[in-house]
């Protein structure tokens, strides 16, 4: 049940154990959900207000497809828009049905008051999560045992009162930086989107897959905040704000993206790719295995051809040729992780080419891969981005095509898969080559690729101004990678990168 009180309290958008005491009304005005507008003190106005403005910013120049105020980054999944659990699958609180959670057990009982309160019945069912109506109240949470022939209960009921339920925070909006100086912020629109007709965006994003979102594996983490009904709209909505127009996600699960990702993205005008990784090694369900998942939009592209990697493969084939036949077995199960990488070619519908170009194809090849090996078997790991690269060059020499090569390697900055991405080759004498029990990386010689590839997190020492100046504190001055882009209790470092070739594309601007 929802103890409602006669008035509803208003909870502060920043700080949401607070009451709000002050509301925006320029957020009444933009027609912005009304639960960012409030606030609990003139200092919290104050303080969010540089990140409280870029709502009313995006909210004037935002409209959709369809000539609508673009509602989803604000938090359209909820019918108040404050960003509250799950409540695109729960619905309104208020339904008679009361469906909340699994099938109801018993019919909706009525309105009930008590010493002074309403207690206003909200669902049947063993489990439940709270709806945007359920924010500012406490709820009552009662379990009875019911006999099962009779129907009626039997001994005392047990209760328990939460403490206010407040909304789910909110990500900080994040804009893109020009990395070509403060010249170049005239071109940016208010979605850090650049203007020119010849420009797009692209977003790498490694989402942690819910069955790797274990209290034993992040124990600090509260059980609420791992929950995917929770997480998945936290994803969707970030995902969709950064309005990308290629999108590279890892650690996607098979039901997840046929039930969510894909039918999700797709009213967001996002057509979608995906490849499971195979599973000679998982022994799990064969619904939850993750895999890469690329969207594009449809509006920006189209799809031209799609290239499946799958790393086992490429072991069982080294394994025939470069293996003793007494060393196979053993071989295979070093080599097999069961990763992959999903290859696109996609087709641009808009163009930068010059008059003399007339009607050119512009072709663009991404690639979206997880290289999710353990850090003891560094030979495979370098032996998959090693692999990864051959096939792209095959790609290259049939077709003089720009690439993107995307995904989270589980590389440091300095390490020899990163070197080899980076810089193309990777010196004989690196530490990384010390680990290689079945020789698969000899000759050191043939640790090279002839793609032009440049990390994009680099871009940022080429331009001047204030913005660049802040990015650079959180770069790492030796490798030009970012400090981190992975951030737990037990590991702080990047292991994600998008690449690109720098002959083909230029960055104009970067988030990280």
């Amino acid at each position: 049940c929802r103890i409602q009180s006669d008035k509803k309290v208003a909870v502060c958008s920043v700080h949401p154990s607070e009451q709000a005491t002050l509301q925006c009304l320029g957020c009444v005005k933009a027609k912005i959900p009304v639960a960012k507008s409030y606030h609990c003190s003139p200092k919290c106005f104050s303080d969010a207000w540089q990140h409280h403005r870029v709502l009313h910013d995006r909210a004037a120049s935002a409209v959709n497809e369809n000539g609508n105020e673009e509602e989803e980054i604000f938090g359209r999944y909820n019918s108040s828009g404050s960003g509250v659990i799950n409540a695109s699958l729960t619905g309104s609180a208020s339904s008679t049905s009361l469906t909340n959670g699994s099938t109801p057990l018993y019919p909706a009982a009525v309105t009930q008051r008590s010493g002074g309160e309403t207690w206003f019945e909200v669902g049947r069912s063993k489990t439940y999560t709270p709806t945007a109506d359920d924010i500012g109240h406490v709820l009552k949470f009662e379990c009875v045992i019911v006999d099962a022939e009779t129907k009626q209960p039997v001994g005392h009921p047990n209760t328990i009162l939460t403490s206010r339920v407040i909304p789910a925070p909110s990500p900080s909006p994040r804009r893109l930086i020009p990395v070509s100086g403060a010249d170049m912020l005239g071109n940016l629109q208010s979605d850090g989107r650049v203007s020119s007709s010849g420009s797009f965006t692209v977003l790498s994003y490694n989402i942690l897959s819910d069955s790797y979102a274990s209290s034993e594996l992040y124990s600090y983490c509260p059980s609420w905040a791992l929950s995917w009904p929770y997480r998945r709209q936290n994803l969707l909505r970030e995902i969709v704000g950064y309005r990308a127009d290629i999108v590279c996600l890892q650690e996607v699960q098979n039901d997840h993206f046929e039930e969510f990702f894909a039918p999700e993205l797709d009213k967001h005008g996002y057509q979608a790719l995906y490849k499971r990784k195979t599973n000679e090694v998982y022994s799990g369900n064969i619904h939850t295995i993750d895999g890469c998942a690329t969207f594009f939009r449809r509006d920006r592209f189209s799809h031209v051809k799609k290239y499946e990697v799958e790393f086992n493969k490429a072991a069982q084939s080294l394994t025939e040729v470069a293996v003793q036949t007494t060393q196979k077995k053993a071989a295979l199960n070093r080599l097999v992780k069961d990763n992959v990488a999903l290859i696109v070619v996609l087709e641009a519908k808009f163009s930068n080419q010059g008059a003399d170009n007339p009607g050119k194809r512009q072709l663009l090849c991404v690639a979206n891969t997880h290289v999710n090996v353990p850090q003891e078997l560094k030979d495979v790991k370098i032996w998959q981005v090693h692999t990864l690269l051959k096939g792209l060059e095959k790609i290259a020499a049939s077709a003089d095509i720009p690439m993107l090569v995307c995904g989270d390697f589980n590389s440091v900055p300095g390490s020899a898969p990163h070197s080899l991405l980076a810089m193309g080759k990777v010196d004989p004498m690196h530490a990384d080559l010390l680990v290689d029990p079945l020789a698969i990386l000899r000759p050191h010689s043939k640790l090279t690729h002839q793609l032009p590839l440049v990390s994009a997190y680099s871009s940022f020492l080429r331009g001047v101004g204030l913005g660049l100046e802040q990015q650079r504190r959180r770069m790492d001055p030796t490798t030009n990678e970012p400090l981190f882009t992975n951030c737990t209790r037990d590991f702080i470092g990047t292991l994600d990168y998008i690449l690109y070739t720098g002959r083909f594309i230029l960055p104009e601007s970067i988030d990280c």
